[in-house]
């Protein structure tokens, strides 16, 4: 399948090879009557496809887009990656394009980097190196930026002072850190702070990964995490951290469909951390890092999920239905008061397979009568649950 982001059926039937190749050429020749964006990013991905005459058919009404229609496209945080990282090829009416496209922050780290390399426009080159959260989380742009003979002298500057900041000194975490704090990222820089970046996690993966904190070390609360448990958290393998990889990557595509490249890097980044680093992740992070981490392996580190504080009512209905999580996890949100009263929750743990069987049990006489009826002959169930399920709801029928 197409990792098009277009959600017009028209365009998914093309990008997944299921339209006819008239249909495919129509598209590519600019035929189609089809939304603006959508027609740009079709096109974007048949000029790399496997057919010539569909390729060539599509890089040419590429080259036959309007510029203005270019622009709206560089400046839209709406536009696929895809069409962004082909907008940095361009070279008709570009200034304005590329400018647009190095302000907008849905940009991909490596097209800003290949405009850094390739741009020949001084004012271009310093409008990059002014973005200092960028060059800090992708430092192959500002190698591009020393490289490129068109620098300036002030885009040179901040380069260099970028680079001795963040990676030449012995305090670069602290110094983030710093820059963090002024911006009012508390949470942010309590993580770089507190990160080991001697053993394995780099300046970049550190930056990313702060990014998804959203939780103070004052907003938490590690009671729960009992002493006896901290051996849950020794020193993984490389092989124990591909697996675990893996298994959220699979899990992902089985509960919400294709996974994105952008995701699957996220997602491997997150994953080569140390066990403490995602437990502290999991407690501290936003909705994308919760997202990922519910899947981990490591009880310990799922757990810590659904203890971060900004966790919504919403994830916690999710996570409830999800067959992919541990089945600790299903019993700690029943024994939750606060969740427990959803009915919505309740509803998706009993009908989880995952879900334990006392859990399931227990839960079981607050379920509504004709949703029993219907948990009765669920064959995704235990039979001991449905064999409970059918007595409560013949006994509330008098039968």
């Amino acid at each position: 399948m197409s990792t098009t982001s277009s959600t017009n059926p028209a365009v998914r039937s093309i990008l997944d090879g299921t339209a006819p190749h008239q249909a495919r050429l129509a598209a590519a020749s600019g035929l189609l009557p089809l939304p603006q964006a959508d027609l740009l990013e079709l096109l974007v991905s048949l000029r790399s496809g496997q057919e010539p005459e569909i390729a060539a058919a599509a890089t040419e009404t590429l080259s036959s887009q309007d510029s203005q229609d270019l622009l709206a496209a560089a400046k839209s945080e709406d536009t696929s990656i895809a069409v962004l990282d082909y907008l940095a090829t361009v070279s008709n009416d570009a200034q304005q394009i590329h400018e647009a496209l190095i302000l907008n922050n849905r940009s991909s780290d490596q097209a800003v980097a290949s405009l850094a390399s390739s741009s020949s426009v001084p004012a271009l080159l310093e409008l990059i190196a002014i973005n200092q959260q960028r060059l800090v989380r992708f430092p192959e742009i500002i190698d591009a930026l020393l490289r490129n003979p068109a620098r300036s002298p002030e885009a040179e500057r901040r380069a260099r002072e970028t680079r001795e900041e963040f990676f030449e000194k012995e305090r670069g975490a602290q110094q983030i850190a710093q820059e963090l704090r002024a911006r009012g990222k508390s949470a942010a820089a309590e993580f770089f702070e507190d990160a080991d970046l001697t053993s394995g996690m780099s300046v970049e993966d550190a930056w990313l990964i702060a990014e998804h904190i959203e939780v103070s070390d004052a907003e938490l609360d590690t009671s729960w995490l009992p002493s006896e448990r901290f051996e849950d958290l020794a020193a993984e393998t490389p092989e124990e951290h591909a697996a675990n990889i893996k298994r959220v990557i699979e899990y992902e595509r089985i509960e919400m469909g294709e996974v994105s490249a952008e995701r699957v890097s996220l997602i491997k980044r997150i994953m080569f951390m140390k066990l403490k680093d995602r437990v502290k992740l999991a407690m501290k992070g936003d909705r994308e890092a919760r997202s990922i981490l519910i899947r981990d392996s490591n009880r310990v580190v799922a757990t810590g999920v659904i203890k971060n504080p900004r966790v919504t009512e919403h994830e916690i209905e999710n996570i409830a239905a999800m067959r992919t999580v541990a089945d600790e996890v299903l019993r700690l949100i029943a024994m939750n008061r606060a969740w427990a009263r959803s009915y919505a929750i309740i509803h998706n743990l009993v009908r989880n397979p995952r879900t334990p069987l006392p859990t399931v049990i227990s839960t079981l006489p607050r379920i509504r009568t004709k949703d029993l009826k219907q948990l009765s002959q669920n064959r995704n169930v235990s039979e001991s649950a449905r064999r409970q399920a059918l007595r409560l709801s013949a006994a509330r029928s008098g039968q």
